[in-house]
C-alpha cells in the first residue's frame, strides 16, 4: 500500500471510484462531488495554492482518494477534507485512517486552523472515522462548497 500525490495518469481513476461511490450510496449527482468540474480534472485542481490531494495505491492500482483544499467561499483560515473515496474491496481495513491523518498533517504543514467535511447521512462508517478522529458534528454548513446535498457538515480544530 502506498499514499503519493496525484500524478495526471490518475485523472480518469479517481473520476471513476469519486462517481461511483456516489451512485453506490444513493447520493443525488447534482449537489454532490459528482458533477464538480474539479472531479473531471483532479490533477489540475490540486496544483493550485495550499492543495494536496492523495491517492491510495495498491500493486500500481488506485483505489481510493482525499485531499485537502481551502474551504471555498469562507472567510477564515479553514481547510475542507476533500473528495474522500475508496473503492468497495480496500474498506474497512484502515486504508482511509491513514489516508485521513496524510490530509490532516497536510493541512497543518499548510498551517490551517481546522479541517472541514460534508457528507453524506448514509456514509456511516465515513462519519464513525471523521468522530473516531476527533470531528464534530456542526449544526449546518461553513462557506459555499456547492454541495447541497450533502447533509452532514463537521469540524475539526486544531
Amino acid at each position: 500500500m502506498k499514499i503519493r500525490k496525484i500524478l495526471p495518469k490518475d485523472n480518469q481513476a479517481i473520476k471513476e471510484i469519486i462517481q461511483a461511490s456516489i451512485v453506490e450510496h444513493g447520493a443525488p449527482k447534482i449537489g454532490t462531488a459528482y458533477s464538480d468540474a474539479a472531479t473531471q480534472a483532479m490533477y489540475e485542481q490540486y496544483q493550485k495554492p495550499r492543495r494536496t490531494y492523495y491517492v491510495l495505491e495498491i500493486d500500481g492500482i488506485v483505489l481510493g482518494g482525499a485531499g485537502i483544499a481551502p474551504l471555498d467561499n469562507y472567510n477564515g483560515n479553514v481547510s475542507e477534507l476533500q473528495k474522500m473515496y475508496f473503492k468497495p474491496e480496500v474498506r474497512g481495513k484502515g486504508y482511509g485512517k491513514k489516508l485521513m491523518m496524510t490530509c490532516l498533517k497536510n493541512a497543518k504543514e499548510l498551517k490551517f486552523e481546522s479541517v472541514y467535511l460534508e457528507t453524506m447521512d448514509n456514509m456511516y462508517d465515513a462519519q464513525g472515522l471523521y468522530k473516531h478522529v476527533g470531528f464534530q458534528l456542526l449544526d449546518g454548513p461553513l462557506g459555499d462548497t456547492g454541495h447541497f446535498s450533502c447533509p452532514v457538515q463537521m469540524l475539526l480544530k486544531f
